[in-house]
């Protein structure tokens, strides 16, 4: 399947498979594996495979999704959403520094990645931004790792589409 490259995307393809993506958000590039065949053909690029082994038929599919996230990317970027929710735990941000205050004994200190940027709307609403997809995936899971949901009250970090299957408590006995 063809990828489109929109308007104000370039592409460069070097040796060795370095695929280049220039766009108005800003820039990205990989190296993609050398066996498979990467071509800009009249504003798509194509991405073909050598031969029908179950490897390149692999490679294929992940060659060209990275290729598209890149250009998804550099037009559109990607964000990832984060709900703390508990008693007293607060979120804050102060240049690239987030705080999370997650009923530790001390507050935890996150500074921002190269390229990502997080923002807070209210005390309990995380953003993650950025235009590599797999950078704002990682961090965000980051933020998640500092306090994980439980399934006993749904106290933690979740992302906001998760859905936490809540268990029942211990009963007293009678």
């Amino acid at each position: 399947m063809p990828i489109a490259v929109p308007a104000g995307v370039t592409v460069d393809i070097a040796e060795n498979n370095k695929v280049t993506v220039k766009g108005p958000k800003g820039t990205l590039e990989r190296v993609l594996p050398k066996e498979m065949i990467i071509k800009l053909e009249n504003g798509e690029i194509v991405v073909t495979r050598p031969n029908e082994l179950k490897k390149m038929k692999s490679l294929h599919g992940l060659t060209r999704t990275l290729i598209n996230n890149m250009v998804v990317g550099v037009t559109e970027g990607y964000t990832k959403t984060l709900e703390v929710n508990g008693v007293g735990y607060r979120v804050s941000k102060a240049g690239k520094e987030l705080t999370l205050n997650l009923g530790y004994s001390h507050p935890v200190v996150m500074t921002d990645p190269e390229g990502i940027e997080s923002t807070v709307e209210g005390t309990n609403k995380i953003l993650v931004k950025g235009i590599d997809k797999e950078k704002v995936g990682q961090y965000a899971a980051e933020i998640r790792e500092k306090r994980m949901p439980e399934p006993y009250k749904g106290k933690g970090i979740k992302y906001d589409y998760e859905v936490i299957r809540r268990k029942v408590g211990k009963t007293g006995k009678k």
